[in-house]
């Protein structure tokens, strides 16, 4: 191998023939670094789209021991980077290069974090094997300018992974799993983790493929690629790692007002009357509520992006009634377009759907035949918004509920389908990001300040689009929600602050049944302390209707009432104590809302994000600190009247239903019967919950 090493401007280059690899300062306590096969480097950035200050390149030539016995003379050295070894320094995070061009990454205090993987016998890993395992590998397609990309890094059996987005497996901690870099409903692939090593990670690519966090090693795979690009960063605490992450990707705008507050949602309101009245009920009742939601089925075909006018026949009236209550009025919009839609000749002419390689080219076939629209394609994105201004915001409507975001492919053939902005397999996991860039832009560029989409898909970066996500069509049980709390705090933790779910679970929940009833009691009380308090789900069994047909356009049914006073009269006590708490609460959201806009802090996050010094914090995966202050211990099983909660160690704590305090560092048995979700507040902080 003959490499060349060499300072370039403000990056640092090697230098393999063709293949070239940059490491360059990228914010503070930061690297970029990208590899090309090509003498030209592929101009994407992806993720990593926002303007850095500027930093420096410090880089440190230091010659290679020449006693060391494995050095074999000048003749050598000429053929492996002259026998020297590269130091780059960026504030808190330092990059080794050894003479073979492969990198080790350390803190200021000289702690490795990370480095390479590699297994070839030379004279820098003396214990090597020659297996021939390189660190970076791009192994063409013959004949394409893609290529299947493998990168590599040393396993630590101490090192705890936390972050990547949304997967519906129960684990807060990755490390020892293996995680599919796509997105399907209820997943989402946000490729960013914080290490217990001190450092995040971000893997800068939306091509389909797979993390391995093993005992052996970590590996990043990417099935069809132009480069290898991933970002580096250090911190002291993981708030730092995290400020610094979203830095580079882009921070959330400020909360509107709105989205402080309490949620209505169901599958789903038929018409314009039946959402009123629930609006007007939650007024009678004297109960807060902030927004209510106009959800899928309520057009008059998908890709048509307007209202049936027989159930919806005054929009500008609903919304300017809701508006007068205090209401935002949230309506859903999916990207399929029907092939008898208005819109489907226009966008297949220009471009503007997603194309299949082979076969058939419709993506769903549930309530008439369906294609994508590109959403990686700007003049897509430009069309669907104007589209939807045309129909919805110039009648009032001011947030979106951005559905359907993966998409949902059926089946998930990602080989086969194809963007504006490649094939599928090499950037279907930006889909979301540029589902949720059209309606920000157009927002926007319309005059608006306040900007929040409700979507159900994000990707790296996406919160800068002012994203709300939701954990998708999940099951009505205790297994999933305890499934969800791991979930919302890995996408927490991956960048992503505004986050929700389905209160009670989305599927199976039937509103007769006591143990539903329980389970839906006790997500209400979680959910009160989520970053987005919204009720939702399908509530079986649907509304019994003969098919029904509008101008040859099938209508939806609907489920079961889904309102808080749905689940009879004890239970309803309950959720109206919860929505008072979250009004209590809103001036405190408020503040950890602007630390998500300012600095990138997660609203909900792990333990160890405040407690980084107690080891044992690093192991707790059933509770979280909702913001600075508020320890929160969901109660996760059916009949539960008490759970054990840790609380970190440094600090006092207050039980909020009983005042009782106790020290940190303690394991407690904390109050729960079933109107108590157990909440902790951090000591000398003035906040009442119960």
């Amino acid at each position: 191998m003959h490499i060349v090493i060499c300072k370039d401007e403000n990056r640092l280059k090697i230098i393999d023939g063709k293949k070239q690899l940059w490491l360059e300062p990228w914010g503070p306590d930061s690297f970029r670094v990208r590899m090309s096969p090509s003498h030209i480097m592929d101009g994407n950035d992806w993720a990593l789209t926002e303007e850095m200050p500027f930093a420096a390149i410090d880089v440190e030539e230091v010659t290679v021991d020449t006693t060391d016995p494995w050095y074999k003379g000048e003749e050598w050295a000429k053929y492996h980077s002259e026998g020297k070894k590269y130091i780059v320094t960026n504030g808190n995070i330092k990059a080794v290069i050894n003479t073979e061009g492969w990198i080790s990454y350390y803190d200021k205090q000289d702690n490795l974090l990370t480095c390479e993987y590699w297994r070839n016998r030379n004279r820098i890993n003396r214990y090597a094997v020659p297996l021939r395992v390189d660190a970076r590998e791009l192994k063409p397609y013959p004949g394409t300018e893609d290529y299947e990309l493998y990168a590599r890094f040393e396993a630590f059996p101490d090192e705890k992974i936390f972050g990547m987005g949304q997967y519906q497996d129960g684990l807060l901690n990755k490390k020892g799993a293996i995680l599919e870099l796509a997105h399907r409903n209820s997943q989402a692939s946000v490729p960013f983790f914080v290490s217990s090593r001190g450092y995040g990670f971000l893997w800068n690519n939306p091509a389909i493929g797979t993390a391995v966090f093993g005992t052996n090693k970590t590996e990043w795979y990417a099935k069809s690629t132009k480069k290898l690009d991933y970002f580096i960063t250090a911190g002291d605490t993981p708030l730092k790692i995290e400020e610094n992450y979203t830095l580079a990707t882009g921070r959330t705008p400020m909360m509107p007002e709105f989205g402080l507050g309490y949620w209505q949602c169901k599958l789903r309101y038929r018409n314009q009357e039946e959402i009123l009245n629930v609006a007007r009920e939650h007024k009678r009742r004297g109960l807060p509520i902030d927004a209510i939601v106009v959800d899928f089925f309520h057009w008059t075909m998908q890709g048509d992006f307007k209202f049936e006018p027989r159930d919806w026949p005054d929009p500008e009236g609903m919304v300017k009634e809701l508006k007068n209550m205090g209401i935002e009025t949230v309506v859903s919009v999916w990207p399929t377009i029907d092939e008898r839609s208005e819109n489907y000749g226009p966008m297949a002419e220009n471009g503007y759907l997603v194309d299949a390689d082979r076969g058939c080219g419709y993506h769903m076939s549930w309530m008439g035949n369906t294609v994508f629209y590109d959403a990686t394609n700007p003049k897509a994105q430009e069309y669907v918004w104007e589209k939807c201004k045309e129909n919805y915001y110039d009648k009032g409507i001011r947030v979106f509920w951005l559905d359907e975001a993966e998409p949902e492919y059926g089946p998930y053939d990602f080989d086969n389908y194809r963007y504006y902005a490649g094939s599928a397999l090499s950037c279907s996991n930006i889909y979301p990001a540029g589902y949720a860039k059209g309606f920000y832009d157009g927002l926007k560029k319309a005059g608006e300040t306040d900007i929040m989409s409700l979507v159900r898909c994000a990707w790296a970066g996406a919160q800068k689009y002012g994203v709300l996500t939701w954990s998708g069509d999940i099951y009505s049980s205790f297994r999933s929600m305890r499934e969800q709390l791991t979930a919302g705090l890995d996408m927490s933790v991956a960048g992503i602050p505004w986050w929700t779910s389905d209160i009670g679970g989305f599927l199976g929940g039937d509103i007769s049944d006591d143990h539903f009833k329980e389970l839906l009691v006790r997500w209400f009380e979680w959910g009160a302390f989520c970053p987005v308090f919204r009720m939702h789900g399908e509530r079986s069994p649907w509304y019994e209707r003969e098919q029904e047909f509008i101008d040859n356009v099938r209508q939806l049914t609907s489920g079961q009432d889904n309102e808080v006073w749905s689940f009879g009269e004890d239970n309803y006590e309950i959720l109206k104590k919860y929505l008072f708490i979250r009004e209590k609460l809103r001036p405190y959201i408020r503040e950890c809302m602007e630390r998500a806009h300012t600095k990138g802090e997660p609203v909900m996050r792990p333990l160890f994000f405040d407690f980084c010094t107690d080891l044992k914090s690093w192991d707790i995966d059933d509770e979280y600190m909702f913001g600075p202050d508020i320890l929160v211990a969901p109660v996760l099983s059916e009949g539960a009247e008490s759970r054990k909660v840790y609380l970190p160690g440094g600090v006092k704590w207050r039980e909020s239903s009983t005042g009782r305090v106790y020290d940190g560092g303690q394991t407690a048995s904390a109050n729960a019967p079933i109107d108590i979700i157990p909440v902790f507040i951090r000591d000398g902080k003035d906040i009442e919950i119960y």
